[in-house]
């Protein structure tokens, strides 16, 4: 169970936030320098430099967006012209991909990161490149709500294993059809027929929270409080739920701490947007209030789980049902071990749910329930003070990653084994980078008492 650290303050970072700066805008260098953009995306890192491995081009995004928040952070204009000439160039495709449920992790990264800058006066306004952004995220989204299988109970975007594959990820996409959706954007079928990008989202953020969170209910053997399903399978002729299943878990009846992760940062930031949609907007399906609390329940259910199943430094392992965690000990008890000799540890999954349980303390302390709040804010704090120190933050000049000890996928066996270990270690991955980048700096413009970070903004 993490060790929530409660006299910690944002502003104890400073330091800590210095260096992490320093080094991420050293390693974004190093990769534009030394990888050979003709392999394909960067997605992990093999004895400290990056390679490409993968199903599908789904970190590309993260890779670009990361310059693009260093430039945010550090005002370097080096990162900002590497991020927006990178979009510019390579990104189209992304935003037209038919076959996967990554828009939200790409072009909001991407293009919804330079929107944000421009709205936010910390890149020149210019109206035609401000309406390329947009028109960019207003048919990501669409193309993503494109994906779409009707269940009994409402629909989902379905994942790129097909109709009947309702991923837990996919939450974190739902960002592009909101903002698709705030921008006045019209989605049109066939006959001219209009889709509700609201509708689409809102749908799948339910199906999420009733297929892929569970809520100790007795919903079958494995129903624990908050813990997740990688992915939920429906038969596409009736609509109806058949089972959980993962792809990057153990199991479908164990917690893929990542896909947890996953869960917990993208049902709070919906709850933040949540805040600026009308009541109105929200009456057909099934009303604000009704919406508000699904989310809420999900969100604190996942960070509930996070918090007690996670080693007292908040770095968990990368499956709460890995098979060989029990010969570790009593290991939720003391500070997760990257190097044993058992189970691999996930740093990734810390820097995307750190952010989440950090959002969701702020929401519930605006809301009045300080004491709820002050646990998730305090929650997330903790791991965020771990990750950016030893043994996660990458000191080392030559090493391309900037968070150690992130794992892709243990059952595939695509994770690098360094000479002398008996497990995966010591490698970084774009994703967890990147969320490591978010999380920084949504405690940079806190610290600065600038503008509030959404993905929204």
């Amino acid at each position: 169970m993490i060790q929530i650290d409660y006299k910690l303050k944002p502003e104890d970072f400073k330091k800590k936030l210095k260096l992490f700066w320093e080094l991420s805008g050293e390693k974004i260098k190093l990769i534009d320098k030394k990888y050979d953009a003709s392999k394909g995306s960067p997605v992990f890192t093999v004895n400290g430099k990056y390679s490409t491995r993968g199903w599908t081009e789904w970190t590309q995004g993260f890779q670009f967006g990361s310059a693009i928040l260093q430039f945010d952070a550090s005002g370097d204009n080096y990162f900002l012209e590497s991020g927006r000439k990178a979009t510019l160039e390579k990104m189209a495709p992304h935003i037209s991909h038919v076959g996967v449920h990554d828009h939200g992790f790409n072009n909001l990264s991407t293009y919804g990161n330079l929107l944000r800058l421009m709205n936010e006066g910390k890149i020149q306004f210019n109206e035609w490149e401000k309406n390329f952004y947009e028109l960019a995220i207003k048919i990501s989204g669409a193309v993503q709500a494109g994906r779409w299988t009707n269940i009994k109970d409402g629909g989902f975007i379905y994942s790129f294993n097909g109709p009947h594959s309702l991923f837990v990820d996919t939450i974190r996409s739902c960002r592009i059809l909101m903002t698709s959706h705030q921008m006045g954007h019209v989605f049109q079928g066939e006959g001219d027929v209009k889709i509700s990008l609201l509708e689409r989202a809102i749908r799948h953020i339910s199906a999420t929270a009733k297929y892929s969170v569970f809520y100790g209910e007795g919903r079958d053997s494995y129903d624990v409080l908050g813990r997740t399903a990688h992915e939920s399978v429906f038969n596409t002729n009736d609509g109806n739920f058949r089972c959980p299943n993962s792809q990057q878990g153990y199991t479908g009846f164990s917690t893929w701490t990542r896909g947890l992760a996953w869960a917990m940062t993208g049902f709070a930031e919906e709850l933040e947007l949540l805040q600026n949609i009308s009541a109105e907007e929200l009456e057909d399906l099934g009303g604000k209030t009704e919406i508000e609390k699904m989310m809420l329940k999900a969100a604190q259910a996942t960070c509930d789980f996070y918090i007690e199943n996670t080693p007292i430094d908040g770095i968990p392992y990368w499956d709460t049902g890995a098979p060989n965690l029990h010969k570790l000990g009593d290991y939720l008890n003391r500070p997760a071990d990257p190097y044993n000799a058992w189970e691999p540890v996930d740093s990734s999954a810390a820097a995307i749910g750190s952010q989440g349980l950090l959002r969701l303390g702020k929401y519930l302390i605006e809301k009045g329930e300080k004491k709820a709040g002050e646990k998730y804010w305090q929650a997330g704090l903790s791991v965020v003070n771990s990750l950016l120190d030893y043994p996660y933050l990458s000191t080392d000049p030559n090493h391309q990653g900037l968070i150690l000890h992130s794992i892709y996928h243990q059952p595939n066996g695509w994770d690098n084994v360094p000479a002398g270990q008996k497990i995966a270690c010591g490698e970084s991955s774009m994703w967890g980078d990147y969320h490591a980048r978010e999380v920084a700096l949504y405690l940079h413009r806190i610290i600065n008492k600038e503008e509030y970070y959404t993905f929204f903004g």
